[in-house]
């Protein structure tokens, strides 16, 4: 209720936009006329007070101040060290933007995701200009926001945009293009065309993989998504295999992440913090349980696929801090993994299930 409460712009700061006749100033979200103005930094506009508490929530209350500067003239601000000032601000607001849409789109919060999105989208077009390669993370955050909330014609758009400006730039490196392929890669999954997603996916993964390697945890995203669409075409042992790969790559990486979180409780328990933050708890917990719940269907059921997906999902329970979910799953993987005799992930999971105080000895398999 309470950060709830802080996303709330207090009636006092909503200003009645007085110009001079002729002057006209435009809605930070949507373009049209502004009427007004934010009473906190008096540089941003908007047409109505629902924009501008949408824009408040979505990512204004985090740079409202630091626009100040950027859009007041200024003496100072017309010489070449003020323009080199405010072209680092800019630069340094571009970054927060994308944060912040990013952290909203792994949290599933596609409407919010938008003004960061457009901000980002605004501040890169400024330092870089328009129709450049630099833009292509913005047009890329602002298409995820509007397909979450299913506007695909503005989602065509925009990756049309990104990938005109892709093509213009031989340069551009691999990230770029994985990221592209993706979307590109969701949206022919959401028109039906499952083909051409697979087409995107399959370069999806190659350029991810150029650039973070074979086994990294950013391609788990297009096996994951690849999957998705052989569920649409009635292909489960495919789905399965990709399910997988995708288990064996995050298990794997959250081991790691876990070794190393007992290390950091045994030098300094008083200095812990979780190890995921809630966007990413978020985004990976929703991809695991949706295999674990694919895997557990009785057809099937494979008790040492199931007991990998719990474990990891109960590994990713406990870095986020979450010790009653990291109970539960943990549970759900020693039962799964007393199915198979002698199975490799059974002392394991005692010893997750030990670090949060529970005697694996008591559970009843």
């Amino acid at each position: 209720m309470e950060s709830r409460a802080q996303d709330v712009l207090p009636s006092t700061e909503i200003i009645p936009l007085a110009l001079p006749k002729g002057t006209e100033k435009l809605c930070e979200l949507c373009q049209k006329r502004a009427y007004l103005q934010c009473g906190r930094c008096r540089v941003t506009y908007y047409c109505d007070a629902d924009h501008q508490q949408s824009d408040w929530i979505g990512i204004h209350k985090r740079i409202c101040q630091l626009l100040i500067p950027i859009r007041t003239p200024s003496l100072f601000s017309m010489q070449r060290a003020g323009r080199i000032e405010n072209l680092l601000k800019t630069k340094e607001l571009i970054e927060i933007c994308r944060l912040v849409a990013e952290s909203k789109l792994s949290e599933g919060k596609h409407q919010e995701a938008v003004p960061a999105a457009q901000a980002c989208l605004r501040c890169s077009t400024d330092v870089y200009g328009p129709n450049t390669v630099q833009l292509v993370p913005a047009y890329l955050l602002l298409a995820d926001a509007n397909m979450g909330m299913n506007n695909l014609a503005l989602v065509a758009e925009l990756l049309s945009q990104a990938e005109w400006a892709v093509l213009k730039s031989p340069e551009c490196g691999y990230a770029v293009h994985h990221r592209l392929h993706r979307s590109m890669g969701c949206l022919h999954t959401a028109t039906g065309h499952f083909e051409a997603a697979l087409f995107h996916f399959a370069n999806d993964i190659y350029f991810a993989s150029e650039e973070y390697g074979l086994d990294s945890t950013v391609i788990c995203g297009a096996y994951f998504l690849m999957a998705a669409v052989f569920v649409k075409l009635g292909e489960p042992a495919i789905v399965h295999s990709l399910y997988t790969e995708v288990a064996e790559t995050w298990h794997s990486h959250l081991t790691k992440l876990l070794q190393s979180h007992i290390q950091n409780m045994q030098k300094n328990p008083d200095m812990l913090e979780p190890s995921f933050d809630e966007g990413q708890k978020v985004e990976v917990g929703k991809m695991l349980r949706s295999i674990l719940a694919f895997e557990q269907d009785e057809t099937r059921k494979e008790p040492g696929i199931e007991a990998l997906v719990a474990h990891a999902l109960a590994m990713l329970s406990f870095l986020g801090g979450d010790a009653v979910k990291a109970l539960e799953f943990g549970q759900m993987a020693l039962e799964a993994s007393q199915l198979i005799q002698n199975h490799d992930l059974t002392e394991t999971i005692r010893a997750l299930l030990q670090l949060l105080g529970k005697d694996p000895q008591l559970t009843s398999v």
